[in-house]
């Protein structure tokens, strides 16, 4: 595919994944933020969560389910969002508090740090979340299925999250290291579990998310 042809369908791409804004924007409101969450199904780490408020004529090319782009295409992105947004604001929950309260509520409290921190300077008018519905934030919102493959602001703050608790985990790394967290991000991979059969848990394992045995 031509460099020209590849650059349509991106603009295509953009355009179809901006629509639940642009109907948001078209009632009126200004400040729509997009949120998701990283790190549910690890064995260890934290729950990232992110909220991103984009610009209207946001036209960064390339935004995705951060799940489908590489390592470099995600930094790369993360860095041109960060830099575009009107309001962005990250919120983590560690494992001890996933233990406390489980991964759902953890997800939860999360996302309503990320909401508070994007909220500093601007009133939010209107949330889109990836799946979970959040009454708790007090602000009206729609809740999408695979939000992260629908809507930009979700795909942004979706690449935030998963940017943010990557580089973390690779630091973890470098603390506990035999787990191999830098490659895994702290889910079950073989060397993952050879790791704890061998030097048992850490400071950041979920106790919750782990068998009796490790």
């Amino acid at each position: 595919m031509k460099k020209d042809e590849r650059e349509i369908l991106l603009i295509a791409k953009l355009a179809e994944m901006k629509r639940y804004e642009d109907a948001l924007h078209a009632q009126g409101l200004r400040y729509v933020a997009g949120i998701d969450e990283v790190g549910r199904g690890p064995l260890a780490g934290p729950v990232c969560a992110a909220a991103v408020v984009l610009p209207v004529d946001f036209d960064i090319l390339g935004i995705d389910d951060s799940k489908k782009l590489s390592e470099k295409k995600r930094e790369y992105l993360c860095e041109k969002i960060i830099e575009k947004a009107v309001a962005y604001g990250i919120g983590m929950i560690d494992n001890n508090r996933i233990d406390e309260i489980n991964i759902l509520n953890a997800t939860k409290e999360a996302m309503l740090i990320a909401i508070q921190k994007a909220s500093q300077n601007l009133q939010i008018e209107h949330l889109l979340i990836d799946a979970v519905k959040l009454p708790e934030a007090g602000i009206p919102g729609t809740a999408i299925i695979k939000g992260d493959q629908k809507s930009v602001s979700i795909a942004a703050a979706s690449i935030v999250a998963k940017v943010t608790r990557d580089k973390l985990m690779v630091e973890f790394d470098e603390i506990y290291p035999g787990y191999a967290f830098a490659a895994n991000k702290g889910y079950g991979t073989k060397a993952h579990y050879e790791g704890l059969a061998r030097l048992g848990r850490t400071p950041i394992h979920r106790k919750t998310f782990l068998s009796s045995q490790c």
